[in-house]
């Protein structure tokens, strides 16, 4: 298992381009299962969950071949049902979080899966019922068989039909969405997810037949059709590996800028940013981040506490949560994080503490974060990476603290973020990866 030792207190300076978008990379792999004809993806993060779901692929019988670095080409012109029907497809599935989205190409293209419950951070409770429950309003039967311990979906015929969603899940969204477009008759979808990535997996179905209208909403209309093909497809610039850099600058009081971000897909990000004293520029699709000694968080109107929460798109991601509350550590002023959707992602806070954080944890969804204001560095640190977003979060403390900090587990981080250390200290920091 590798571990990260980083030496503190180096600024960055320089300029880093985002990585291709994870959540968005493993929504269009999936989707290629729907045509047997060629689709090819660039941009494609160099990262473990994604590579991991590329050999998936592989093994379920998809041809796969890299074109260039991020650029892939996939053709499923022919399945390994045998595979499909087998328990080492189960064990994969189960260390796969992203692997869940194969449930409604799977459905569209076989008219049956077998799936287990799927792994990935632990963060709480991820349950799957939008999922399962959206798919069977499309007309699919749903079993549970315990000697298997997997969920057994099968259907004759998809068929069109209305649903209002109980939450606004991103992956539940795209699962139903890749069913629908091969369901007979017309699809509704309300209280869809609509963020950045589940739109542009409506953008790829399109181009390749599908018939989706009301994309960036959150009702949704889709027409099936008896058929997909091929087409060719750009994934989005990382919307969380931005915001992780932006922490970086501002808890290191480095100058950087963060080039070709699409910035009209990062919403609220950039403000909430701003809300914590930091600032940012837009220098056409960069980001621009002058070195502070010091930033200030705003308080409301009325003079009380600022909160930061979480929130469907156009909200704010959860997935930047970790990293604004770390950023808040050395902010002048006082925050409340609260995490509505996931209720351990907040415990890596003791390791902060730790490391001299002043942060009240009030229960598993919120904390309260006193900032130093740069005048107390946080101590260095031996830690352990719980997740992908507290293992970035870690690294940027690490990062700023006085002294050598160590990051085991650091597989976490490979998860999410690619080639990390390596991209850092081309631009000042000084981290060594240790097997």
């Amino acid at each position: 298992m590798a571990s990260f030792i980083i030496e503190g207190g180096h600024k960055l300076h320089g300029a880093i381009t985002p990585q291709g978008a994870k959540n968005e990379a493993l929504q269009v792999i999936c989707a290629t299962v729907l045509t047997d004809e060629e689709v090819v993806i660039d941009n494609i993060p160099d990262i473990l969950d994604v590579n991991n779901l590329i050999q998936l692929l592989r093994d379920m019988g998809v041809d796969v071949e890299r074109l260039d670095k991020g650029k892939y080409r996939f053709c499923a012109r022919t399945l390994d049902e045998q595979f499909l029907d087998s328990d080492l497809f189960l064990q994969r599935c189960a260390k796969l979080r992203g692997s869940v989205m194969l449930i409604g190409p799977l459905m569209a293209r076989l008219g049956h899966v077998t799936y287990a419950k799927p792994g990935g951070d632990k963060i709480g409770r991820r349950r799957l019922d939008t999922h399962f429950v959206g798919i069977q309003k499309l007309g699919a039967d749903l079993t549970y068989n315990s000697q298997k311990q997997a969920y057994e979906l099968a259907a004759g015929k998809l068929k069109g039909t209305y649903m209002l969603l109980d939450e606004a899940s991103v992956t539940g969204t795209a699962n139903i969405v890749m069913a629908a477009v091969a369901a007979e008759g017309t699809t509704t979808i309300y209280n869809a997810a609509c963020e950045p990535y589940l739109q542009q997996l409506c953008k790829l179905l399109n181009k390749m037949g599908a018939k989706i209208s009301g994309v960036a909403s959150n009702l949704l209309t889709i027409e099936g059709v008896k058929t997909l093909h091929g087409t060719t497809h750009h994934i989005l610039p990382d919307m969380i590996d931005v915001g992780s850099f932006v922490g970086m600058a501002a808890m290191t009081g480095s100058e950087l800028t963060i080039k070709n971000v699409s910035y009209h897909n990062l919403g609220i990000i950039p403000d909430s940013f701003r809300r914590l004293g930091i600032r940012l520029e837009q220098r056409g699709d960069d980001i621009y981040i002058p070195a502070q000694a010091s930033y200030e968080i705003e308080s409301f109107i009325d003079g009380s506490i600022l909160t930061l929460a979480d929130a469907p798109w156009p909200g704010l991601t959860p997935d930047l949560l970790s990293v604004l509350l770390v950023v808040a550590t050395q902010a002048k002023g006082s925050v409340l994080i609260h995490q509505k959707m996931f209720e351990s992602r907040l415990f890596f806070v003791d390791k902060l503490i730790d490391m001299g954080a002043q942060i009240i944890l009030c229960d598993p969804h919120r904390a309260v974060v006193i900032g130093h204001d740069h005048k107390i560095r946080l101590r260095p640190n031996n830690m352990t990476s719980p997740d992908i977003r507290a293992g970035i979060a870690l690294l940027i403390a690490a990062m700023s603290a006085d002294g050598v900090s160590r990051i085991d587990h650091i597989d976490q981080i490979d998860r999410g973020y690619e080639d990390i250390e390596n991209r850092l200290n081309a631009l000042g920091a000084k981290i060594k990866r240790e097997d």
